[in-house]
């Protein structure tokens, strides 16, 4: 298996700064002072009288203690080995990349007090039009896997309940958390638009889609919901806008025309849905959007040498310090006979 990972691989050395430590030792050797070692001397009366008896001259009680060549080539090879293990010696394989499609899809819902009217019916059961948004939402966010999906909640004011994410089971709890009056009573289209404008400005992914829904009329007094729509135009944003609900009746209307425009400054389109029929229509017509593309590292295969040199170091050292060791007891067994 180690040959055909090889050829799909090249050596490398990841930090060949640290071979600029190989000339290290010399320096240290012509710069510092040598280290002398010192003798043991025993002091005996009548020294003097001694040594010219016995035709000996005394030495200094220090000396400088010199290696033989072998000891010398040892080291160097020893700190050879270790300079190449620290410069981390190793195979490194070809990226492996997978393409993915992913957008940044933001859900700006309304939860003003108009949402919490009952005149929506799914599978036969009466539900208000939040509790039918976020029953029928939680297939269409399970369906977004290469996407990042965020929630912004408004009504009088605009927050984000969740931020872009990959993570769409948390996506689906978080929606569940939200209930109607959370953020106010009122509708503010050009906040929720501005705001949602504020969240992808912190994203780097460059498709970005909103989903405005909303049951109501814009009664927000800050922002202007064309003029947030023209600068969410300007930040490559497309809006989709969905209207929820009957366009008449009940005491709250839907501003088709306003809706329209939105999306068509932005270059999206507007949704009708005054059925669970319809919102899946929508839904469906959404899932059509066409994805940008990316090439994304997923991984890179390194196989690390540098164990190799170091146990190249370990092992000559403890030769010499061994062979070494028993050169030097044979020497004084010799000398003793």
């Amino acid at each position: 298996m180690f040959p055909e990972i090889a050829n799909s691989m090249h050596f490398e050395v990841a930090h060949k700064w640290v071979f600029i430590l190989l000339p290290l030792p010399i320096l240290i050797y012509l710069l510092l002072p040598a280290l002398h070692k010192r003798r043991v001397a025993m002091l005996v009366p009548f020294f003097n009288r001694a040594t010219h008896v016995s035709g000996q001259h005394p030495r200094k009680g220090a000396w400088i203690g010199h290696k033989n060549i072998i000891s010398w080539l040892v080291l160097c090879l020893c700190w050879i080995c270790l300079i190449a293990a620290a410069s981390s010696p190793q195979f490194v394989g070809q990226p492996e990349k997978k393409t993915r499609t992913v957008r940044s899809f933001l859900i700006a819902a309304d939860i003003s007090f108009s949402m919490a009217q009952r005149d929506w019916s799914v599978d036969g059961k009466p539900m208000t039009r939040w509790e039918a948004v976020k029953y029928l939402m939680k297939d269409f966010i399970r369906e977004r896997k290469s996407d990042q999906v965020g929630l912004e909640m408004f009504a009088t004011h605009a927050y984000l309940q969740a931020p872009l994410t990959t993570d769409l089971e948390t996506i689906n709890w978080l929606l569940d958390q939200t209930e109607v009056g959370m953020a106010g009573q009122m509708t503010s289209i050009g906040e929720a638009i501005a705001y949602g404008i504020k969240i992808f400005r912190q994203d780097t992914v460059k498709q970005r889609v909103m989903l405005l829904m909303t049951d109501g009329v814009d009664a927000g007094k800050e922002i202007l919901p064309l003029d947030a729509a023209a600068v969410a135009k300007q930040d490559s944003i497309m809006i989709y806008t969905l209207g929820i609900g009957n366009s008449s009746g009940g005491g709250y209307a839907i501003d088709e025309q306003l809706l329209t425009q939105i999306a068509e400054t932005t270059g999206g389109k507007y949704f009708r849905a005054d059925s669970q029929q319809e919102m899946q229509q929508v839904y469906a017509e959404l899932n059509k959007l066409q994805p940008i593309e990316y090439e994304e590292n997923t991984y890179k295969p390194v196989v690390l040498l540098y164990m190799y040199p170091l146990g190249i170091a370990i092992i000559l050292s403890l030769m010499f310090y061994f062979l070494s060791g028993s050169f030097n007891l044979l020497k004084e067994i010799g000398s003793n006979r």
